[in-house]
């Protein structure tokens, strides 16, 4: 079915990063207008139909709501309470309906949301949220373009995606919850603001990513050992306090400390101090320290455990596969699709 799905979260950049950093903020109207373009990419390349997750917003609505747009848009038919749960219901929803791709706005955590509610959609992520590591800042028109090719089936999925890597929490043995890009162990005993913002709370963090030029809690592991979203494996390290110690109960070996120049906000570049840090094999389960804690994932607090808990945290490929839109477009360009 060449159907294409939409999920834009018009709280993205609006969190309490924006207050404690330089974080950005990323305007309705100016969602509204990166819409705009999707719409017309997809157009453009023959899609006639576009399914939505309604939103506070209106955002898809009033990107619709252009003269030189003629495809139709169709709300999901699904109660709106304007939460994370949203966004995984729709996806769920839209995988039931074969949406052939997903094109979402917003940050690490909308498409965390996104994979919790279907990891088989291929994604097209658009970023306008505040520290971005999953999603990317590709132009809605390009974007756009790069969905409608491949819905039509014009593209090789394999060709032009990546299968993302997830981080799987267990708690007691059994499975809790996901990230796409990190699992943090925060001090703090309650979920509160949910935003992590203050590396001081911080004391265990998991990645599946570690690019050079990222921001926030995937830079500082950038800074041990560059991490992609191609490569195997994730990467874990330990801050400060407890120098050495491997957060297995055993001892890292010597030398495997550092300090790191890190920009973990948006404008806010500080150094951080690293006991031990070491790669993490595809599989395997990581026990993390047992105490009073809020487990982070993607960059917001989700949920608290006690000493009594057993949390253990592995890296695996079976995310949903992501789009690269430079990718896809120049497959297209050789295969003669522009042309008549």
């Amino acid at each position: 079915m060449t159907l294409v799905g939409i999920i834009a979260n018009p709280s993205a950049s609006k969190d309490i990063r924006r207050l404690v950093a330089q974080g950005r903020v990323v305007p309705d109207w100016e969602k509204v207008n990166t819409l705009r373009r999707v719409l017309l990419g997809l157009q453009a390349v023959g899609i006639g139909r576009v399914v939505a997750m309604p939103d506070s917003s209106h955002l898809v609505q009033r990107a619709r709501d252009d003269a030189q747009l003629s495809l139709d848009l169709d709300l999901l038919e699904m109660p709106a309470f304007y939460t994370e749960d949203d966004t995984v219901r729709a996806a769920a929803l839209m995988e039931q309906m074969g949406v052939g791709c997903l094109v979402t706005l917003g940050g690490d955590g909308t498409n965390r949301a996104a994979a919790k509610g279907s990891v088989s959609m291929p994604m097209v992520a658009i970023s306008t949220g505040t520290n971005n590591v999953f999603p990317t800042n590709v132009e809605g028109t390009l974007a756009g373009l790069a969905a409608g090719l491949l819905v039509q089936g014009h593209l090789d999925l394999e060709q032009v995606s990546v299968v993302s890597k997830l981080l799987e929490v267990h708690v007691d043995g059994e499975y809790r919850d996901m990230a796409l890009v990190d699992v943090a162990l925060s001090r703090e005993r309650f979920v509160a603001t949910r935003a992590i913002w203050d590396m001081s709370t911080i004391f265990e963090v998991f990645l599946t990513r570690a690019e050079p030029s990222s921001i926030g809690l995937s830079s500082v592991g950038a800074r041990l050992q560059p991490l992609s979203l191609t490569d195997e494996g994730g990467l874990y390290y330990r801050i400060g306090e407890s120098a050495g110690q491997d957060g297995q109960g055993g001892r890292e070996a010597a030398g495997n400390s550092a300090s790191v120049l890190a920009p973990i906000a948006p404008g806010v570049v500080c150094r951080v101090p690293i006991a031990c840090w070491r790669p993490l094999p595809i599989g395997e389960l990581s026990p993390v320290e047992q105490r009073y804690c809020t487990i982070a994932l993607d960059g917001e607090r989700a949920f608290s455990v006690t000493p009594a808990q057993r949390v253990e945290v592995g890296v695996n490929r079976n995310g949903p596969p992501v789009v690269q839109v430079d990718a896809a477009l120049s497959q297209a360009a050789e295969l003669g699709i522009f042309r008549e």
